[in-house]
């Protein structure tokens, strides 16, 4: 029982820091959101569907559960971030070892994200199970 509201407040507050990251420049939202995916599907389900299904959200998470994957559009947008905060640190006049250990710790992120795999093309429900479902014939 305290072990599912340890979950449930975990995902709580990832969902939080995952909204945040959404509108502050250098605060991540992806790593957050797949903490608290992670953390709602140990404690509730209701809200585990409620992220899942969410139309922003829910398929970056659904990518990354199903198949590891990253679509290109955000692996693009990440690289740029990081090259981004990577040029406003040197234009701050930040100390060079400080850009240096930036500059790693960028480098080991970005490769991660360029070696996971695309994620596929969505497509579009064709079959005529799919069109049963949805009522056209």
């Amino acid at each position: 029982m305290i072990a599912r509201w340890l979950w449930l407040s975990l995902g709580f507050i990832a969902t939080g820091f995952g909204i945040a990251g959404v509108v502050l420049p250098l605060v991540p939202t992806t790593p957050f959101l797949l903490l608290a995916a992670f953390a709602f599907a140990r404690s509730s389900p209701r809200f585990h569907e409620w992220l899942i299904n969410h139309p922003h959200f829910g398929p970056v998470i659904l990518d990354w559960q199903r198949n590891g994957s990253i679509a290109r559009r955000h692996k693009v947008a990440a690289l740029l971030a990081m090259a981004a905060s990577l040029a406003v640190t040197w234009l701050a006049g930040v100390a060079v070892w400080a850009i240096t250990l930036q500059a790693v710790v960028l480098a080991a992120v970005a490769t991660f994200i360029l070696t996971r795999p695309d994620a596929p093309a969505p497509r579009s429900d064709t079959s005529s199970v799919a069109r049963a479902r949805r009522g056209v014939p």
